[in-house]
């Protein structure tokens, strides 16, 4: 009996195959655990390393090729390695990232009760053509140093307080006259693996070889300098819009403090979700008494419901990678002082620029899409245009189509060679700016606003589509038939509000409301930002639903020649008023005759 209720407990006992599974899946579990706790780096066994390996690889390509480590913290609860074993854990990190080709640099050490804790930036080591790229608008005031900052950043001299530094950003003749940027210029900024800034200016002539820096950094930051007056807003606009900035690093002059067209850029960056970091200069011709009530008015516009920004004052090495660890995902706004003369706290500013990680995941297997933001005609070239890649890859000799034109086609079009940064590349991946030169083309066919797809999208040109709209500013109501001037991307173009489902808007309201393009078709996506600006009316949104060129080209249509009518009848009485009115002269001539 006793026997068969043995046999009988067998039935229901696990199988071989299955204990040895369970025991796998604990060691994995006990492996996994060992890899949270502070001296996993001391001694790590075979099984460790290889986990240990894998899990830096995988956060390597979560930050697109960096990633910043610590070590000695464990699980945050028992942080802190005496001296002997973290230098056992470095030298273990040091092994893997020599396995990952990538370089270890440390940022900082602190001290915790129970040892240290050091933080290290890993970086990969990438070839010539495959650097990654930040993009960064720097915005502001007019006369807040924007392009004095960039000039001192990415050409290692410092100012004189004269202006000298801006010179060599200017890209036109009144720029240099006036001092007022009017175009959106760029410069570049490479960090090669371990961190250290390439520029290095030509000694005679002072100009930067981007080539050179580009094949030397394995991080370009490539700055959009753009106009801080007001009647240059369009631009400005444009190019937070159309150039797809990660970054936005905005500008005040401590003496002058916050005026013009500072709340109007941030209020921008913010409309558009772009991080903002504060960067306030001219700290060593502004007394003190003056800077403590810019900063003062500074916390509060960040503190306010509009923004809800936790203000960090950046002062030391320790603020700088807090600041920038937390910088994407937290509502951190870091805030620099620096002098463009003195070189005050510009270390803590390039360290931070060395740890901005790229914000945005690009689709890289999708069809592609090129956004066009300028055009050029290049002797011995020809047609060259330059934009930013949205999504997909480009390579030499892709045939795509481009477009809309004005009745809305695509026409194909081979590319000829392609350029990053001055430096010629096989290829254009997603998030990258690049410049085609274009074949059986010429530029006075090419817009901006217009793009580079694949055939595959089988893209439709759209007239009329509709955007949930929040209005930030206006005088009065918006009503149907209100027109203003929409961005979206890199196109720009007049539309009117056809219909929305409230009678009336004012600051502060949302709708849905349907848009018509007044002058052509454009090419748009679901899910972009808007931005519906007029004089001093301001409004955000998102294309929801888009609207093919039938239904929107008929009405186009329609209403185009309701206006020829009105045109052709408004002629007709022009010239029966100029008839009538010569007749008399006429008989008085035939009477002389």
């Amino acid at each position: 009996m006793a026997s068969n209720e043995f046999d009988d407990c067998n039935l229901f006992a696990p199988e071989k195959e299955v204990l040895e599974e369970l025991c796998e899946s604990e060691q994995e579990k006990k492996n996994e655990f060992n890899l949270n706790i502070k001296t996993s780096l001391i001694s790590p066994n075979a099984i460790q390393f290889d986990a240990i390996l894998s899990k830096i690889r995988d956060l390597l390509l979560e930050g697109h090729g960096e990633a910043i480590y610590e070590v000695g913290a464990g699980d945050g609860v028992d942080c802190g390695l005496n001296e002997d074993d973290l230098n056992a854990s470095i030298a273990t990190i040091q092994s893997i990232c020599t396995q990952l080709n990538c370089d270890c640099n440390l940022l900082r050490e602190k001290n915790v009760e129970k040892g240290k804790i050091a933080e290290f930036l890993l970086r990969m080591k990438i070839i010539e053509e495959d650097f990654f790229e930040v993009r960064v608008a720097v915005v502001g005031n007019v006369d807040a140093g924007k392009s004095t900052l960039l000039g001192v950043l990415t050409h290692g001299s410092l100012d004189d307080g004269r202006g000298t530094a801006r010179l060599k950003l200017f890209r036109h003749k009144h720029e240099a006259e006036t001092g007022r940027t009017s175009s959106v210029g760029n410069d570049i900024l490479g960090f090669n693996s371990k961190g250290i800034i390439v520029n290095k200016p030509d000694p005679h002539s002072g100009t930067l070889d981007w080539t050179q820096i580009c094949r030397d950094s394995s991080k370009v930051l490539t700055f959009i300098d753009l106009a801080g007056h007001e009647k240059y807003l369009k631009t400005t606009v444009f190019g937070m819009t159309g150039h797809a900035p990660d970054f936005c690093m905005l500008m005040i002059g401590a003496n002058a403090g916050i005026v013009g067209m500072t709340k109007e850029h941030l209020g921008l960056a913010l409309a558009l979700n772009v991080p903002v970091f504060v960067v306030v200069t001219k700290i060593d011709m502004c007394p003190t008494n003056i800077l403590q009530e810019t900063m003062k008015l500074l916390m509060r516009i960040l503190k306010s419901p509009g923004c809800r920004k936790i203000p960090v004052i950046v002062s030391s090495q320790d603020d700088v990678v807090v600041s920038a660890t937390n910088f994407t995902s937290e509502r951190i706004c870091p805030i620099f002082q620096i002098s463009n003369v003195t070189g005050e706290n510009l270390d803590l500013l390039k360290c931070f620029l060395n740890l901005l990680s790229i914000r945005r995941d690009y689709a890289q297997d999708k069809p592609p899409i090129f956004q066009i933001d300028d055009t050029y005609s290049v002797p011995g070239v020809g047609t060259v245009v330059s934009g930013t890649t949205l999504q997909g890859i480009i390579q030499i000799n892709d045939t795509l189509l481009l477009g809309p034109d004005g009745v809305g086609a695509f026409q194909p079009v081979p590319i000829k060679s392609i350029h990053r940064k001055r430096l010629p590349v096989k290829e254009v991946k997603a998030g990258q700016t690049a410049s085609f030169s274009l074949k059986k083309i010429k530029r006075q066919d090419i817009r901006k606003g217009m793009v580079l797809v694949s055939r595959d999208l089988k893209a439709v040109a759209t007239w009329e589509f509709d955007a949930d709209v929040l209005v930030l500013h206006h005088p009065t109501t918006i009503s149907a038939r209100y027109q203003a001037m929409v961005h979206c991307g890199s196109l720009r173009q007049t539309a009117t509000i056809v219909s929305m489902d409230k009678e009336h808007l004012r600051t502060g309201d949302k709708a849905v409301c349907r848009f018509r393009f007044i002058k052509g078709p454009e090419f748009i996506q679901k899910g972009t930002k808007m931005i519906f600006r007029e004089g001093r009316t301001k409004a955000v949104g998102t294309i929801t639903n888009l609207y093919g060129d039938i239904e929107g080209k008929a009405s186009h249509n329609t209403r185009m020649s309701k206006q020829t009518k009105a045109l052709m009848h408004h002629r007709a009485q022009t010239v029966n008023r100029r008839t009538i009115y010569n007749k008399p002269n006429l008989n008085i001539e035939k009477s002389d005759s």
